[in-house]
């Protein structure tokens, strides 16, 4: 049975409906966030890159990052309106996370000591509710949440 290596939370500020998860080595990358970011598509990735499509225009979600020594547990679908599974190369075994408006965010992910392929499912909850949002003028935090799970290709 997987085992979980470690677990990170952080606050990402969503614009343009849209965050990315991008190697932190990006001297190797050929395409960089949001170079043909594709808005149709709620995870869509490119060498080195996760694009994740938000149901919120501009506004914090809130995500958790786990990282397993082996496939994570599956997630109950009826917790999530939204999951995708995809592959991920890294080079540094750093991750960077980056917004539209602003660029790379100051967090770093630690998949591990150093490059390697991996999985990586991401799950989202809370798009309704940010969706119905949108035309506040509130400041709307926390409100769509996202699990990000990382573990070995070769588990």
């Amino acid at each position: 049975m997987a085992q979980l290596v470690r677990e990170q939370h952080v606050e990402v500020f969503v614009s343009d409906y849209a965050f990315g998860l991008q190697e932190s080595d990006d001297t190797f990358l050929d395409l960089l966030f949001p170079d043909d970011f594709d808005f149709g598509t709620f995870l869509n990735t490119h060498p080195g890159r996760l694009d994740i499509t938000s149901a919120g225009h501009t506004h914090t979600a809130s995500v958790t990052v786990e990282v397993w020594d082996g496939p994570a547990p599956v997630q109950d679908p009826a917790g999530w309106e939204e999951q995708a599974e995809a592959g991920f190369e890294s080079i540094s075994g750093q991750v960077a996370i980056w917004s539209m408006s602003v660029g790379r965010l100051d967090n770093l992910i630690t998949l591990a000591d150093q490059g390697g392929s991996w999985r990586v499912r991401v799950s989202s909850s809370g798009r309704a509710a940010v969706r119905a949002l949108a035309e506040s003028e509130q400041s709307i935090e926390a409100v769509e949440r996202y699990l990000v799970q990382f573990w070995p290709a070769a588990s």
